[in-house]
Order: structure tokens, then C-alpha cells, then sequence
């Protein structure tokens, strides 16, 4: 396991203070506020501790407040419900005591039933393809000098679009992109760290489909982006150590809103998750002229 890939699992990991009362730490990713992903990650392993026998298979989430990078977080697990076949429960994560995010969590037994799914794109293969990283530091002269490390870094979760995007200087698309994806490593065999770390990867690219049709990213100073909800289902095994396409298009962007659909595919074809997610996209004012 790369030292990227076991520095991510220990951050997401949580130190258990009640039977239900959990913290996790923030960290900075270069962001104003704590990344939504990993509060994600956490909320779901959070969920996983109280629950035995199941997998989960569904989250919805909602964004309340930025979080603090610099201040921990606590996150209470509601037992809802404990089925035969289902458990539900509710995540809150608060800092500071107030609450930043909630999350209704879905876990359920395995079982067989009725099989069908979409077709996995044509795309090239992610050999062919470089990381965002990489691209980036191809085009290092036209990065400034204070986004160089943030855009440039090395990650935990690689990412290779299959038509890399200039942050900085994008040009109009339509509201459509695919990501291969997956931990820059090994990992254990463990599905509840895999799906904590894809609901973390999945926050990445997802808002910023709904911006490519107006030539802007949330690099921009003028441009606000954040996430206001998220929804996962879990649909078929995998493993995040394994290349992953993220497919992901925006059906509408109205009232200072945005949506974006995922799909994630294995490599073999197998839809192994979706997502959705709406976010405040919006230019903000500029202010009076100085005198």
C-alpha cells in the first residue's frame, strides 16, 4: 500500500468516543472549507460501525455548513431501524456543536434478484491517458505560482480524464465528462473502506460538469462552487484498487443550481454505483469600485 493511499485510510478512519459517538480529523486539500468527500467517507464508516451483517447500498446526504479544515469532527449515529433484511441509519457531523452535514444511510443482507444494467461507454483505456497531475505539470508555465502545489500534487485517488480540462482556462464543453479512477495503491480486503473511499473520489469532478457549458471552473475567484446534497447506490462489488470509470453528465443548471449524474463502471463493464448531486454554482458580485 503507497504511503498516499494508508496516510488517506488513517485520515478517514474515525477514534470511537460513545457506542455511537465518533471524531475525525480534517485536513486541508486546498480548499476554504473541509473537502465534502472526506466528511462522506467519514459519515459512512462511521454508519458501518454500528452495523453488523450488512453492506451498505445507499446514502443521501445534505451540506449545512462549511466545515473547518483545522477543527476535528464529531459524528452521532442514529439507530433508525434494524430489519430482517434492511438497517437504516442517520448520521449528523457537527463542529464546534453546530451542525455542518447529515446523512441517512441504507445497509442491507446479501441477496440474488433481477439483473439488468446501462452499458459502460467507449472511452480509451486508462493507459492511454495521463493523470491530472500529470497533465497539469506539462502545462506548469500557465499555472501561478500559488496554485502550482495544489494542482500539481500527487494524490491518493488518481485521476485520468479522458479529456483533461484547463482549470484556468477552460473552453465550452458540453455538460458531459468520463474520469478513470482509483487508489494509488493496494488495499485491504475490506468493502466498507472501498465504498468510504469511493463516495470520497466521487466528490471530485461531479459539480464541475454542470460549469463546463459556460466556460468556468471554481478555480476562478469569481466563481462559487460547493456542494449543497449527494446520493450513493451501491449496486454490484469492487474494489477501489482497481481502475474505475466515472461517467458523468448535468441534465440542468437553474437558480444559482447545478445537477450532476454519475455513473461508476469496473473495467470489465460491471455499473457498480451511481450518484447524483446538486450544488450552488453562481458568480459572485464584484464589489463597488475603490475611489
Amino acid at each position: 500500500m503507497s504511503n498516499l493511499v494508508q496516510d488517506l485510510i488513517e485520515h478517514l478512519n474515525l477514534e470511537r468516543l460513545e457506542e455511537n459517538l465518533f471524531r475525525g480529523d480534517s485536513r486541508d486539500i486546498g480548499g476554504k472549507s473541509v473537502f465534502g468527500g472526506q466528511v462522506l467517507g467519514q459519515a459512512l464508516l462511521a454508519a458501518q460501525q454500528t452495523v453488523e451483517g450488512r453492506e451498505a447500498h445507499s446514502l443521501h446526504a445534505y451540506f449545512l455548513r462549511p466545515g473547518n479544515p483545522r477543527e476535528s469532527i464529531t459524528y452521532d449515529v442514529d439507530r433508525i431501524r434494524d430489519g430482517r433484511s434492511f438497517a437504516t441509519r442517520r448520521v449528523v457531523a457537527a463542529q464546534s456543536g453546530r451542525a455542518i452535514f447529515n446523512m441517512s444511510v441504507s445497509f442491507q443482507i446479501a441477496e440474488e434478484g433481477f439483473e439488468h444494467q446501462s452499458s459502460i461507454p467507449d472511452v480509451p483505456p486508462p493507459e492511454e491517458l495521463l493523470s491530472i497531475a500529470e497533465w497539469r505539470r506539462q502545462t506548469m508555465k500557465h499555472i501561478p505560482e500559488s496554485l502550482q502545489d495544489i494542482l500539481t500534487r500527487d494524490r491518493p485517488i488518481e485521476l485520468r480524464p479522458v479529456q483533461p480540462i484547463d482549470v484556468l482556462h477552460p473552453d465550452l464543453r458540453p455538460p458531459r465528462q468520463q474520469v478513470w479512477l482509483k487508489a494509488a495503491g493496494n488495499l485491504p480486503d475490506a468493502p466498507a473502506i472501498h465504498k468510504a473511499l469511493l463516495a470520497y473520489a466521487s466528490d471530485f469532478t461531479l459539480l464541475g460538469t454542470a460549469l463546463l457549458p459556460h466556460g468556468v471552473t471554481h478555480f476562478m475567484p469569481r466563481v462559487q462552487a460547493a456542494s449543497l446534497d449527494h446520493a450513493m447506490w451501491f449496486h454490484r462489488p469492487f474494489r477501489m484498487d482497481e481502475w474505475l470509470l466515472y461517467d458523468m453528465d448535468s441534465p440542468s443548471a437553474c437558480g444559482g443550481r447545478g445537477l450532476g449524474r454519475g455513473s461508476i463502471y469496473s473495467r470489465d463493464g460491471r455499473l457498480i454505483a451511481s450518484v447524483a448531486q446538486e450544488g450552488v454554482i453562481r458568480l459572485r458580485r464584484e464589489g463597488p469600485p475603490s475611489a
